[in-house]
């Protein structure tokens, strides 16, 4: 006998939730939990987090789907233990170990002293990763056996702190740009003591500009969901809260309605160009983001909903 089907009626939503994802779970597979959940329209994440790690995945519904790409390339920070010894061909511990070397006696100072991976550097990415090459993951090359050869790449990474130094085992706090692999640094932090290392937990702690706020469960989402939508609807965000960063510029009633139409505005007097800005109108309420040129005129580039005039 077949198992009932049960469908639900999507509806357009508006808004971020702050996942606290479990560990064990893929990221998309967090996703659309959160947006059957929600009964979302639209639904997209801000970056990647391995099934091992767990903390921070800020999802985007309905509209805040248009400001994904600004949170994922903010700066995030990290909590990561590893294991000395050891490296995989995930540089995590679901990985199958490739190489074992012996561990030497390592002090505090000497493991802090690694400055050389503090600042602006090049980080070769893990084989397994949801990077394209050719349009096709590299997870999806690896798991074939294909040999794969990845340049490295500049990323920035702001501080990393010594947590724990045990006999096989050492513990981070890292602040890092976008694009940063914490398995990457970890696998070449044990480079450079001698007897590799691999991630064994990764925590997400902050995503820009989300640092000191409450994180939801995907339990306590469904004990919300069952009291109803509107209750659930009550702990998003709104869109404006990933934007505070972004420079606003307040537009008038006629500027809002022409750029609501479509149509190209032009801001008088003194101006400086800038690649993004938010426009809001008087109530401070961000209508879409856009581009401004050092002669005032703004191309917008993303175009919320509510600003639309039919």
């Amino acid at each position: 006998m077949k198992k009932a089907q049960f469908t639900f009626a999507r509806r357009p939503v508006d808004g971020l939730i702050l996942l606290d994802k479990p560990q064990g779970m893929t990221s998309n597979q967090a996703l659309q939990k959160v947006r059957n959940l929600y009964r979302a329209e639209k639904a997209g994440h801000t970056g990647a987090l391995d099934p091992l790690a767990t903390g921070v995945l800020p999802i985007c519904l309905g509209e805040a789907t248009k400001v994904a790409g600004i949170l994922l390339g903010n700066d995030k920070a990290y909590e990561v233990s590893a294991a000395l010894g050891a490296t995989t061909d995930t540089d995590d511990a679901d990985g199958q170990v490739l190489r074992e070397r012996p561990i030497g006696s390592y002090s505090r100072k000497q493991v802090e002293s690694l400055q050389g991976f503090i600042g602006d550097i090049q980080q070769v990415p893990p084989v397994y990763s949801a990077l394209k090459q050719g349009g096709e993951p590299m997870y999806l090359k690896a798991r074939r056996g294909d040999v794969i050869d990845l340049p490295a790449r500049p990323v920035h990474i702001h501080a990393i702190e010594l947590l724990e130094l045990d006999a096989n085992v050492f513990s981070l706090r890292v602040t890092c740009g976008s694009g940063t692999y914490i398995r990457s640094l970890v696998r070449d932090l044990g480079e450079a003591l001698g007897c590799g290392a691999h991630v064994t937990a990764l925590r997400r702690l902050w995503v820009e500009p989300f640092q000191a706020l409450p994180l939801w469960t995907l339990g306590a989402l469904q004990a919300i969901a069952e009291q109803g939508l509107q209750e659930l609807d009550a702990v998003l965000h709104p869109v404006a809260d990933a934007l505070v960063a972004v420079p606003k510029l307040a537009l008038d009633a006629e500027q809002a309605r022409r750029v609501g139409m479509g149509q190209k505005i032009r801001i008088s007097g003194p101006v400086q160009a800038c690649e993004r800005i938010q426009l809001c109108n008087g109530e401070g309420l961000p209508l879409g983001l856009a581009e401004m040129s050092a002669e005032g005129e703004i191309t917008v580039q993303r175009l919320f909903r509510w600003a639309a005039v039919n």
